[in-house]
């Protein structure tokens, strides 16, 4: 399989943004493990225990490197015309999750453009195991905070208005796009360029991609708290099969954090 590593600036398009209605649009942030370990911390998050770390392929060598059990996964990808169009035909068949008996995924929606990367943090901790969350989620913190102020139940688009109107969440989204640790420029606001991120999850037996642009959380099938990685690799291979040329992939694990 394509091997992923390197730092990719996710973004959406401008006639994407057009379509949604965005007011806002903030700098896209950088696919990079140094600068969100950071960023989560910032928000509230404890990195003593956990930490986000590259995964270099979906093949077995690669996986086998990475700490167990993994609390959540984050892939960027190419958003080409291929990938777009299966999004679409897909979008019929999700359910959101304001419409489920029992919501157990928090989901929220995207309306600010490329906020995709604080988006995709906040899915992937705010969905980590409770256990985790319990000893590296600090209340008084602004992500404490947003969880208490945005329970499951809260519907996607409520939670994603309260995102939009947070001062205190965009200057700390800034901040991180123009952070020292970044690899790369981060360019004009007008800027297209055109990867976006998702988070891939754990609940409740079940696997769900986790994408701010679609109704709800897409299940793909059942999983466990020790075949996450593996099978969220497999839905990343998916993606990378109806682009087969294409190498703007990145994966990243939220994985036990190690000892220097």
């Amino acid at each position: 399989c394509t091997k992923v590593k390197g730092s990719y600036i996710s973004s959406m398009s401008a006639e994407e943004e057009n379509k949604k209605g965005k007011s806002k649009r903030w700098f896209p942030l950088e696919s990079n493990p140094t600068l969100m370990n950071q960023y989560v911390k910032n928000l509230g998050f404890d990195t003593s225990l956990y930490q986000f770390v590259d995964v270099f392929s979906t093949e077995s060598w690669a996986l086998d490197m990475i700490p167990q059990p993994v609390a959540a996964v984050i892939m960027l990808y190419p958003l080409t015309e291929v990938q777009e169009k299966h999004r679409k035909e897909e979008g019929d068949a999700v359910v959101p999750i304001s419409s489920s008996d029992d919501p157990k995924v928090w989901f929220m929606k995207q309306r600010i453009g490329n906020a995709c990367g604080t988006i995709g943090l906040i899915h992937a901790l705010l969905n980590a195991p409770e256990g985790l969350r319990a000893v590296s989620l600090d209340p008084s913190s602004w992500l404490g905070k947003f969880y208490n102020d945005c329970p499951v139940p809260l519907d996607p688009i409520a939670k994603a208005e309260r995102l939009e109107g947070d001062d205190v969440i965009e200057t700390m989204h800034d901040k991180a796009t123009s952070d020292e640790s970044n690899q790369t420029s981060r360019g004009s606001l007008e800027d297209n360029v055109l990867t976006h991120f998702v988070a891939l999850i754990h609940v409740d037996g079940g696997l769900y991609e986790l994408d701010g642009r679609k109704e709800g959380p897409v299940r793909h099938g059942d999983t466990t708290e020790t075949k996450l990685l593996h099978d969220a690799c497999q839905v990343v291979k998916t993606f990378m099969k109806r682009d087969p040329t294409e190498v703007r992939f990145t994966i990243l694990a939220l994985a036990p954090a190690q000892e220097d």
